[in-house]
């Protein structure tokens, strides 16, 4: 057997010598990553740091259980990361109680079904037309086809949360539980007031944060964590971490929620990721990052503000976070031949429906666009500037393939833009 050294950790001229096939899609996803501009809402590049940890020995260890009440042997040092993983995310949070075990956003919101509703229970939630998630009761998800879902919306006029609409949903279905939070809401959300609606209706408050939770950890947003029962979100979008779940809560439900996580939702957690997760929310203390969270508002409602120059027009007229949500119908181009020209152009966003949008959702009248990404690579307002100028070149004036003379001109500004800033510099 080959020593040590070339199966340990992430080792990737091991890797490249033994599997060269796979190495070789790890150097192209690098290349695809540096090649073109990520402004996908939802993605972001998490440290060096953070990757080493997922690539590490704890990978290996089954930990079914919590610290101290494992229900495997030899789990000393995987319960010291989790310990840490947790202190750190209810610090960075300010919250009574974390769980750091999800595998996934979509895991996080299991759990709290788990813990709060049963099957044929009323659940009130953003409908996924109008911003919300799979996850909040979709007729396709689990959530739709167990729970009664009963879905809010959005004003006809400004495009933002129909609050007297919740109000008025609520007291009419009286639900179990009340869910803030969506995959395409550009306003902040007023959680005081999706308090008081659940308090009169003695209902379980539950903030899906998983868009806008990195924004809260650099307290460049208003935290939801003192108003809400409990919290769930991803790792990997704004926050910047690994691609995971987590949740926290407050103590009086933490019994009910662990449980939910384990054993009701999952089996042995990963604890390589829970690792990373903890490595990620120290990064997430620092005030470099908070300054990285108050930069990616910046440059986001600077993208916004300049595509609105050009013509293409922000749902609710602009945005207060990570993400813009533009309504294309002005410029008469679908949501489907935006991406692919985009793409086309080395652009990568993604088609995404508007409040009350007339096409079908994978056709869409709409693009969703976020700035982590180019922030993390260092990017600012004047490169939204360009930014915006080469999205809007390259979906009015180009075309679906690279071949277009116009998308062959945008794709050249790009390299020259990403090689200025490059993604993971060498």
């Amino acid at each position: 057997m080959a020593d040590d050294q070339t199966f340990y950790g992430s080792d990737f001229g091991a890797l490249q010598a033994f599997d060269p096939d796979i190495a070789g899609v790890l150097l192209s996803e690098l290349d695809r990553l540096r090649g073109g501009l990520q402004l996908i809402a939802s993605e972001n590049l998490s440290s060096p740091a953070v990757l080493t940890a997922l690539g590490s020995t704890l990978s290996n260890k089954y930990a079914e259980g919590y610290p101290g009440r494992r229900y495997y042997g030899g789990c000393s040092e995987v319960d010291k990361a989790e310990t840490i993983a947790i202190e750190r995310a209810k610090a960075l949070f300010d919250a009574e109680h974390a769980n750091v075990q999800a595998h996934s956003g979509a895991s996080a919101n299991q759990a709290v079904y788990g813990a709060f509703m049963q099957p044929g229970d009323t659940l009130l939630a953003m409908s996924l037309p109008m911003g919300g998630h799979l996850t909040h009761g979709s007729k396709v998800s689990f959530s739709g086809k167990w729970f009664d879902a009963v879905g809010y919306g959005v004003d006809k006029d400004t495009e933002n949360i129909d609050y007297d609409e919740v109000e008025a949903l609520a007291k009419e279905h009286r639900p179990k539980v009340i869910c803030a939070g969506g995959s395409a809401i550009p306003r902040l959300i007023d959680f005081e007031r999706f308090r008081a609606i659940a308090d009169e209706v003695g209902a379980i408050l539950w903030v899906d944060a998983a868009h806008f939770i990195g924004l809260v950890a650099g307290k460049a947003i208003p935290s939801p964590v003192p108003y809400a029962d409990v919290v769930t979100f991803t790792t990997h979008k704004v926050l910047r971490g690994p691609r995971s779940g987590a949740l926290v809560c407050k103590a009086e439900h933490a019994a009910a929620l662990d449980k939910a996580i384990f054993p009701m939702m999952q089996g042995g957690p990963q604890m390589h990721t829970i690792a990373a997760k903890a490595v990620n929310f120290k990064e997430a203390a620092s005030p470099e990052y908070a300054q990285y969270a108050k930069d990616v508002i910046a440059n986001s409602q600077q993208l916004a503000a300049s595509l609105l120059e050009l013509g293409v027009r922000p749902t609710t007229g602009g945005t207060d976070t990570h993400l813009s949500l533009l309504d294309l119908q002005g410029i008469g181009v679908t949501g489907k031949d935006a991406e692919a020209r985009a793409d086309a152009a080395g652009i990568v966003l993604n088609k995404n429906a508007i409040p009350f949008d007339p096409q079908k959702p994978n056709i869409a009248s709409g693009i969703r666009v976020g700035t982590p990404s180019v922030t993390t690579q260092g990017m600012g307002t004047e490169e939204m500037k360009q930014i915006a100028s080469l999205i809007h070149r390259a979906i009015t004036e180009g075309d679906a393939d690279p071949d277009h003379a116009v998308s062959k001109a945008v794709r050249a500004e790009v390299t020259d833009l990403v090689t200025r800033f490059p993604a993971y510099p060498r």
